[in-house]
């Protein structure tokens, strides 16, 4: 089905950018602009989600081009869901940044930057071919190289440094992917490259799905690819660290998925090598991660860490390559980017409150704060992977779907990185809420704020916080449409006909 909405996620955010630009220093007008461009593109998702979940795959083509020659884009089911999760979570960041007296006030260029990447964001959930994929990283790219350092502190820099020659090693590695796969099929279209894949040499396939799960797995922070993140996202200002680390890693999981399922599924490069490394990665990542966060004494380090170990759970139901595994894949990405957003809001918080997030110096906020020992509680329990909260149904689809496919070891690395993951959250409480300062914080403590922080701020984490309160209320039934998007990953017949207009073999 065409529609000329899938082009609002991307010009809507671009538009905007170019007009904060325009209104430059009139702050009021930025924040104006920001907020009005995220709420249209949470409306357009909503939209499209509908429409894909009653009517099918949805396709627009750039000036009539069909495919494969022209700019395809193309949604189904796991897009969509990615598309809302997401603007709705840049919306509440961008709420809580305008409550920040940070970088969101002193610097002229954050709204343009976030909107840049947000465009990105969308832009890589909607687009249906590889070479746009890669246009919309570096859209992503570009704006977190100067957001990620914002305030020009020497550790941010440092951090930064990393971050941007990773990133660079990474696109160079994508682009020479792409022209490699192009002078072996002809083509970038993701549609079409699903059909011509299976007409090339079984060992070269093999080669290009180790490049792209070596790219993607870069920006995902897998193992052993994840060794920048843990010094790059918690040095960034409290905003976009929150962004980074709830989105910027899904969208590499996305795309991991996405290409996995859609060019090598199994029987076509998938089945025959992709389960196990897939789940041995998976399995990898989770211990590391975990291992990672435990010794860490810093709120923002813990929780950097724990983007890893819970990447790794994301990765097992898709190496487990079934409807089961798949849909509790789907499930545990949207949930993870509500919760681990909110945990790092908390963080921002916290940091905000006491000067500091050392867990040695801080303590005693379930006292003098609250309102912000509640908002963590209910994430950290989640992420713990707690019942009724949407981590334990996302950690039980993950279980449950393991031992349906009799993958028994890694079920349990899962469930004991879950112990894990429970004991530094519990590390975290003790040490931020529970306990006493052992050593001064590094700055001067924020206190008479009635809510423990500024209104905006309480409210933008407080509204995540409920959302991922709705996932556990409504699970049964995002549970089912991830199920059917799930189907959809897995049979690509509709998605390739989509495109291509009825080519799928």
């Amino acid at each position: 089905m065409n529609t000329p909405l899938l082009a609002v996620p991307v010009a809507a955010p671009i538009l905007g950018a170019a007009i904060t630009v325009l209104v430059g220093v009139r702050r009021e007008l930025q924040r104006v602009v920001t907020v009005a461009v995220l709420s249209v593109m949470v409306v357009v998702a909503a939209l499209l989600l509908a429409r894909v979940d009653e009517h099918g795959h949805l396709v627009a083509r750039a000036g009539g081009w069909t495919a494969p020659l022209g700019i395809t884009l193309v949604v189904d089911r796991f897009a969509a869901i990615m598309l809302l999760v997401s603007t709705i979570v840049l919306l509440i960041v961008a709420v809580y940044a305008m409550g920040q007296a940070g970088e969101e006030r002193e610097r002229v260029s954050f709204h343009p930057l976030y909107l840049v990447l947000a465009a990105g964001v969308s832009t890589s959930f909607v687009t249906g071919d590889l070479f746009n994929l890669f246009v919309a990283f570096e859209m992503m790219l570009a704006a977190s190289y100067v957001l990620i350092t914002l305030g020009g502190r020497p550790d941010q820099v440092r951090a930064g440094m990393t971050y941007v020659v990773i990133s660079l090693v990474a696109s160079t590695l994508f682009i020479t992917t792409l022209a490699l796969l192009y002078a072996a099929t002809g083509t970038v279209n993701m549609a079409d490259l699903a059909i011509r894949l299976g007409e090339v040499d079984p060992a070269l396939r093999h080669g290009f799905s180790v490049m792209l799960l070596i790219v993607f797995g870069i920006k995902a922070g897998l193992f052993p690819l994840f060794f920048w993140l843990p010094d790059s996202y918690p040095t960034a200002p409290g905003p976009v660290t929150a962004i980074f680390a709830g989105l910027l890693t899904k969208v590499g999981v996305y795309a991991i998925v996405r290409t996995q399922t859609l060019m090598f599924p199994p029987g076509r490069g998938g089945a025959d090598w992709g389960d196990d490394l897939l789940l041995w990665v998976a399995g990898a990542t989770m211990v590391v991660g975990v291992i990672g966060a435990i010794a860490q004494d810093d709120m923002k380090r813990i929780l950097a860490f724990h983007i890893i170990s819970q990447i790794g759970y994301m990765i097992m139901g898709l190496g487990l390559f079934t409807v089961a595994g798949v849909a509790a894949a789907v499930f545990y990405v949207i949930h993870h980017i509500v919760v681990k957003t909110a945990l790092f809001l908390v963080a921002g918080l916290v940091d905000r409150r006491a000067g500091t997030a050392r867990l040695s110096s801080v303590g005693g906020l379930v006292r003098t704060a609250p309102v912000i020992a509640a908002l963590f509680a209910v994430p950290a329990l989640s992420l713990a992977g707690l019942p009724p909260f949407s981590g334990f149904l996302a950690k039980f689809s993950l279980t449950d779907a393991g031992l349906a496919s009799s993958s028994h070891a890694i079920v349990a690395v899962g469930l004991a990185v879950g112990l894990f993951t429970l004991f530094s959250m519990t590390k975290i409480w003790t040490g931020v809420f529970w306990g006493d300062p052992d050593t001064a914080p590094e700055r001067a403590p924020q206190t008479g704020d009635r809510f423990g922080g500024p209104l905006p701020m309480v409210l933008a984490t407080l509204c995540l916080v409920v959302v991922s309160v709705g996932f556990s209320l409504w699970a049964g039934p995002i549970h089912e449409l991830s199920q059917r998007a799930a189907v959809d990953l897995l049979d690509s017949t509709g998605y390739i006909e989509a495109v291509l207009g009825g080519a799928a073999p």
